[in-house]
């Protein structure tokens, strides 16, 4: 059974965020708050977590389109080939906020994510997230939390969060109750910017 773990974004307990950290690198499964929806997230590093995401997403774990949270712009040459001037401004200007950035996967990635041409990354303007993500020292794999609601697409309350997904992750954080909207998703992996959904972050910013 997941344990519900109340974690406050204004001051995270770092009690409680090494608790998390423990979790992830023994290979644990987490739902944890963002500046949009919750997320499910996993230690990048960690193949057998990595599995078990996919595996609960129902997608051949190379072929999966999962985002990597980071705790901020310094490692994302780790992740992503050199970016020009233009894109690096657009990221300095939107990031930390609720968008995803699909750039070019560089060579660095995980083995299991060589073969991707690009990546999605994330830095979530929400305390808890990147406590958990600097506490780590690399970045959380995740995807959102889908509902089967056809009307709401996103659960907003961990409670409800933890019913659902008892059985299935390791540690449901409740960082009180979470967006219904997810971010906005803009490709700058080519020579023009392409949103490819509008979320939660404006696109007046291209």
């Amino acid at each position: 059974m997941a344990e519900l773990l109340r974690i406050y974004e204004e001051n995270p307990n770092p009690k409680h965020i090494a608790k998390v950290v423990e979790v992830l690198r023994n290979g644990g499964l987490i739902i944890y708050p963002t500046d949009t929806v919750y997320g499910l997230g996993c230690d990048i590093t960690n193949n057998s977590a990595l599995e078990k995401i996919a595996q609960l997403r129902n997608v051949k774990l190379e072929k999966a389109n999962f985002s990597f949270v980071c705790e901020d712009l310094s490692n994302l040459s780790d992740y992503v080939k050199q970016i020009d001037t233009a894109t690096f401004k657009i990221l300095k200007r939107c990031l930390p906020g609720p968008y995803t950035f699909i750039l070019p996967g560089g060579n660095n990635l995980p083995n299991v994510f060589k073969k991707k041409k690009t990546v999605g990354i994330r830095i979530p303007d929400n305390n808890i997230c990147k406590a958990i993500v600097a506490a780590l020292g690399n970045p959380i794999v995740s995807t959102s939390i889908k509902d089967e609601d056809e009307v709401l697409e996103y659960t907003t309350e961990p409670e409800l969060i933890k019913e659902k997904w008892d059985n299935k992750v390791d540690i449901v954080i409740d960082g009180g109750a979470g967006g219904n909207i997810a971010s906005t998703v803009i490709d700058l992996s080519a020579a023009e910017p392409v949103i490819i959904r509008e979320g939660k972050g404006s696109i007046e910013i291209m």
